[in-house]
């Protein structure tokens, strides 16, 4: 039998192996130069201006069911930005927005975001302690001790409380347009307060 190690290897390589190579490869050499991260984090703000009605300006969301931005893997973010730009990932609203965005626009959105420092939101420490131990079984294989993600896997650490509970509920259920096999076996087991749990554990983390 095949090992769960080996299939999140061959997931994570899957959900990766659409992404831009050359926008990849840029977003790279891009941040290893300082002048040039620099330069692109400031045009980046600029671009991000239509970003901020739902996003906000910092990238803290303005609306407790959309994602935080802030702080987000830049890897990660750049391959939702092309798979919205391409119809992978369906929203009519994201989707209209990305397709007008040049490749050094969405190169430049995507490090603005990502170096904008996150702001966790306060918990209750008793569903806390009790998230913690759900995230360590469930989670922390792909999204990181802290919860930070990588290039595969997104940040979960200081999202919004309401956003946390209906993404996680969403693919328990199978009732979201992003159904992904492998959090469907991480979260076919819980039941809704673990979900409460889970999130106000993420929320709170820096």
């Amino acid at each position: 039998m095949r090992s769960w190690f080996y299939v999140l290897g061959i997931l994570a390589a899957s959900g990766m192996a659409h992404a831009q190579p050359a926008l990849q490869e840029r977003l790279k050499s891009v941040s290893a130069d300082p002048a040039a991260l620099k330069q692109a984090v400031e045009a980046g703000k600029k671009a991000s201006f239509f970003c901020a009605n739902c996003h906000g300006e910092d990238g803290i969301s303005k609306s407790p069911e959309v994602p935080n931005l802030a702080g987000q893997n830049p890897a990660y973010l750049l391959e939702q930005i092309r798979k919205f730009g391409s119809g992978e990932r369906k929203d009519p609203f994201m989707q209209g927005l990305i397709k007008v965005l040049k490749d050094d626009e969405r190169l430049q959105i995507t490090l603005y975001y990502a170096g904008v420092s996150v702001r966790p939101s306060s918990a209750d420490p008793v569903q806390v302690a009790r998230g913690k131990g759900l995230f360590d079984k469930l989670c922390v294989r792909c999204h990181g001790e802290q919860a930070h993600g990588n290039d595969a896997y997104p940040r979960l650490a200081g999202q919004k409380l309401p956003y946390l509970q209906t993404s996680i509920a969403r693919y328990r259920d199978q009732t979201g347009v992003r159904n992904n096999q492998l959090m469907s076996i991480a979260t076919a087991p819980l039941k809704n307060e673990d979900i409460v749990a889970i999130a106000h554990y993420l929320t709170q983390l820096p």
